[in-house]
């Protein structure tokens, strides 16, 4: 799938009071867009996603999967600050001819929304039929939602939350601090702090999943084991995983876009926020998620103007969003059904 870019040749203005001197998104597209351009689908990815949610949603995304681009106008575009071809700390700062690196500047998932709808702009997008987005991802479209109410007719948020949690921010900080303490941290290279990089991301696979997970999928091999545990062996596999596709400056920069969600900022209150939306929303908890619990999502369910509820339940804990493709089809297909009876009985 070949990857395309738009290119915002603008001062950026960001929420923290700096700003980017223009930037890049790394987007794609799947399917055709149909005569009425009613058919867009508009996936919004998560921490460590890419611009081709085929790669990390495959369940869910492709021929003949719930978004299936034979009969939908499939976009996903790579945030500001991540390492797929979005402007982010190693891209290069046109003010030095140097890459950003620790100088790149904080972008909140306020600013990442805000580029994805100039980028909407630029595709002559005016409606939005589906946004869905997961965890970060449903963190931006939740508040694409606000800022665009008019643009987006169905809204999916799945593992999402209003405002990011004590206990989030908490395990970012910890990922954060892993990243510093290696040496390699204060050094202006590309490389820089992959070591910590490593013990980030065994960090968060604790918050990712659960203690039931972990007891299902990395049992003892025998009841005499006193070494070389499969629990062992996990995180320090998906640990090398993570650095040969990532690096730590895009780390440490998404997570602080994580921490910064809070939709009520400068909106009067978080619930004033949610009341902006227009869209018709399902909004998806998982049952044993640590990280966003269940509570987040039917906060937002009750917020948000005639909103849904659904519940999953699943071993794998936030993860969940991205591994139970079968229940998560059921569940939006159910509902968009609903919506077109709805609407089918208006027009009657």
């Amino acid at each position: 799938m070949e990857t395309k870019f738009f290119d915002y040749k603008f001062s950026y203005p960001l929420e923290s009071g700096d700003e980017l001197p223009g930037f890049r998104l790394a987007y794609t597209t799947r399917g055709t867009l149909n005569e009425s351009r009613s058919n867009v689908v508009w996936i919004c990815h998560a921490l460590t996603g890419s611009a081709d949610p085929g790669d990390w949603w495959d369940g869910m995304v492709g021929p003949g999967k719930y978004f299936d681009p034979e009969n939908q106008f499939i976009i996903c575009a790579n945030v500001l600050s991540s390492c797929y071809g979005s402007t982010g700390p190693l891209s290069i700062n046109p003010r030095t001819n140097k890459p950003f690196y620790h100088d790149f500047p904080l972008v909140t998932v306020r600013d990442m929304a805000g580029a994805l709808d100039l980028l909407r702009q630029e595709l002559g997008i005016e409606h939005i039929h589906t946004c869905v987005g997961g965890s970060l991802g449903g963190q931006q479209a939740v508040e694409w939602a606000i800022q665009q109410p008019s643009i987006i007719e169905n809204l999916v948020l799945i593992a999402a939350n209003a405002v990011h949690s004590p206990w989030g921010i908490a395990f970012n900080e910890s990922q954060r601090m892993a990243l510093a303490a290696d040496p390699s941290w204060q050094e202006s290279r590309d490389d820089a702090g992959i070591t910590g990089l490593k013990a980030a991301r065994s960090i968060a696979l604790l918050s990712y999943r659960n203690y039931d997970t972990y007891g299902f999928t990395q049992a003892l091999d025998h009841n005499e084991q006193l070494d070389n545990y499969k629990a062992s062996s996990y995180q320090q596999y998906q640990g090398e995983k993570l650095v040969k596709r990532f690096n730590a400056y895009t780390y440490w920069h998404l997570t602080k876009a994580m921490d910064s969600h809070n939709v009520g900022r400068n909106r009067g209150s978080i619930i004033n926020a949610l009341l902006r939306i227009k869209a018709r929303t399902l909004v998806v908890g998982i049952r044993s998620d640590i990280l966003f619990p269940p509570a987040e999502q039917q906060f937002l369910a009750r917020h948000i103007p005639d909103a849904r509820y659904e519940e999953i339940d699943s071993l794998y804990g936030h993860d969940g969003f991205l591994i139970e493709a079968k229940p998560l089809t059921q569940i939006i297909r159910r509902w968009m059904q609903e919506g077109k009876r709805e609407e089918a009985k208006v027009e009657a």
